[in-house]
């Protein structure tokens, strides 16, 4: 067996050592020091805590001196032009820092946003620096294994709140709800509609709580009914606004919480006859192309989702280079940008 040597030079425990230590098979220990996936977090944490205690020195993952040339960006699919946004922020900015981006679709076919079981594996093989995770929710046991490969990583609008320490970029979601229905209000508009996305997402509740205090302030308070949740899925928007209309007193404005499901409200809307914005005003959010192709174009709220991978790609730059960012959380200004899907009821 052969022995690695310590920072002093003497010769430091074997890898059977650590796994008698920790309880373990010699291939269990192999695979949490070789930063393999397939470990239970249990087992991991008595495999790392028995080599720290021992003193186990690891190989680096990559040759130190020289510097990182390659980080990973996760997103959700490839798809679509919310992904495309993103990975050409992500691809600007990493040129500018002369570092190399492998991008996958780890998250696609999986629930709520995680990354699909062995990509952590396949991150160690590769000897990335760091990586970015686009649309993501990651379990405890996965930060946890981020953390003990001492790997710098970076969420991009995280679907759910991530735990304190760990660094993240988004856009502000509150006040874009805010003002998309402020601008409705300054409209004339009383009987303002919200169709949401996933309440448990961290973006969609932001959204409704700035379109609920915007409300509040001018004194109205909006019956349940008028709330809806569109789920971020363009069908489920087509059924909710037909929803809508058929109420005894229907809205005569829809604040849409993402351009996507906008799509599907301009879809039901003209298959009720129903015409924008005469009959009936909607502001989305996001600002994709699809909202300047629609007719009318897309009053939105612009999400500016290049500048949030760059921002992410340079804070992990950063985080490479053994700085710690200051504040976890860094959120970027929404803005409305008024096309002709909105005028006064």
């Amino acid at each position: 067996m052969v022995r690695t040597a310590s920072a002093s030079g003497t010769a430091g425990p074997t890898l059977a050592v650590v796994a008698r230590e920790a309880g373990v098979s010699v291939p269990t220990a192999s695979k949490v020091v070789n930063g393999r996936e397939d470990v239970a977090p249990e087992t991991r944490r008595r495999v790392t805590e028995a080599l720290d205690r021992l003193g186990y020195v690891r190989r680096p993952r990559f040759d130190a001196s020289k510097p990182p040339r390659l980080v990973d960006l996760v997103v959700h699919s490839l798809d679509s032009s919310r992904s495309g946004a993103v990975l050409r922020g992500v691809e600007e900015a990493a040129h500018e820092a002369g570092l190399d981006l492998v991008v996958s679709a780890a998250l696609s076919r999986t629930r709520g946003g995680r990354p699909q079981r062995g990509w952590l594996d396949k991150l160690t093989v590769r000897g990335s620096a760091g990586a970015l995770f686009n649309l993501a929710e990651l379990t405890t046991s996965q930060y946890a294994w981020l953390e003990q490969h001492r790997i710098p990583f970076v969420m991009i609008d995280p679907v759910v709140e991530p735990p304190p320490e760990v660094m993240s970029v988004g856009s502000a979601d509150w006040q874009g709800g805010l003002m998309a229905t402020e601008h409705l209000l300054t409209l004339g508009h009383q009987r303002i509609a919200v169709i949401t996305g996933p309440k448990r997402k961290m973006c969609s509740s932001a959204r409704v709580a700035g379109y609920r205090s915007a409300l509040a302030s001018a004194g109205i308070a909006p019956p349940a009914e008028y709330v809806r949740d569109g789920g971020f899925d363009e069908s489920v928007a087509h059924r909710r606004t037909h929803e809508l209309l058929a109420l005894p007193e229907p809205p005569t404005a829809v604040f849409v919480c993402s351009d996507r499901m906008a799509l599907g409200v301009y879809r039901a809307l003209a298959e009720r006859g129903v015409r924008i914005p005469h009959d009936v005003s909607v502001v989305g959010f996001d600002d994709l192309p699809e909202s300047r192709w629609t007719t009318p174009a897309l009053t939105t709220m612009r999400q500016p989702l290049a500048e949030m991978a760059a921002t992410a790609l340079r804070m992990l730059v950063r985080m490479m280079d053994g700085e710690r960012p200051e504040g976890a959380r860094t959120e970027l200004s929404t803005r409305l940008v008024q096309r002709a899907s909105t005028a006064s009821p």
